[in-house]
């Protein structure tokens, strides 16, 4: 629902309106649309997010002088967390590409702007190597480094600050999973207000790239906001944040009990 808003938000003129079409056209496979892609794209920017932000917070330490046990501060991880997330952008292109091109595939079709509707994976990624090559899946890549950088430095920050809040005062490691979860959540809010303008240029630059050739973010942001007005950038953000709070409260409960569990599980060899 989000990417069908921020790519043709004239179609759908609320969130409940876009829920309704959707049903009325697909049926509840259609809420499913592009969930392969979806899923390769979260494990994969996950795994290398987080990979990369122990070995980011590492650095940081080094920078700053900082000795063991000595903690980061909260500035501090959320730098290290804004670094790594420019490597996970580099698996997260591709994936989103692909499932964004499935997403909208019939609004392209119904809208005359292409006469063939790809269904599959298979098929958007024999379109896209067809017509651009290998490089073809990085179309909005500059988008996704400048969406994500600045989008995880307030994520991880926000993460931390609230689990600050929360142990007021106490380790951050005695926190239980409702505190940890509502950080959780509050980071994914954190994210999304802050780079969602930037989301929705990226969906379009992804999508659009199918009819012409691909064009920068800074030309499309001033034709989008010259065209449609400022607030077209806001458009599907009530479902993504909807998602965000679950999504992230799930994700950060997972990262901490799954670190603490193999730091036990060191210990212990």
């Amino acid at each position: 629902m989000k990417v069908k808003m921020q790519t043709f938000p004239t179609l759908y003129a609320s969130l409940a309106d876009c829920f309704r079409k959707i049903y009325h056209q697909m049926g509840i496979r259609g809420f499913y649309k592009g969930t392969g892609p979806a899923m390769m794209a979260y494990v994969a920017h996950s795994s290398v997010l987080f990979w990369c932000y122990g070995f980011c917070r590492q650095l940081v330490r080094k920078v700053s002088g900082l000795r063991e046990p000595a903690e980061l501060s909260d500035l501090q991880t959320a730098a290290a967390g804004s670094l790594a997330s420019a490597f996970a952008a580099l698996v997260l292109c591709p994936s989103e590409l692909v499932k964004c091109r499935l997403q909208t595939a019939y609004e392209m079709k119904m809208s005359g702007k292409t006469a063939q509707s790809h269904t599959t994976i298979w098929s958007v990624v024999r379109s896209i190597l067809r017509k651009d090559g290998p490089l073809g899946f990085y179309q909005g890549l500059t988008t996704t480094v400048v969406q994500e950088v600045p989008g995880y430095f307030v994520f991880f920050g926000g993460y931390e600050l609230s689990r600050s809040f929360f142990a007021s005062g106490r380790s951050k490691d005695e926190l239980g999973p409702v505190p940890l979860m509502l950080s959780g959540g509050a980071a994914g809010i954190c994210f999304w207000l802050v780079i969602f303008p930037v989301d929705c240029i990226k969906s379009r630059i992804q999508i659009l790239s199918t009819l012409e050739k691909q064009k920068g973010f800074i030309f499309t942001f001033l034709s989008v906001v010259r065209r449609e007005g400022i607030l077209v950038l806001y458009s599907g953000l009530k479902a993504t944040l909807i998602r965000a709070i679950p999504s992230n409260a799930a994700l950060f409960l997972a990262y901490e009990y799954s670190r603490k569990m193999m730091m036990r599980n060191l210990e212990e060899y």
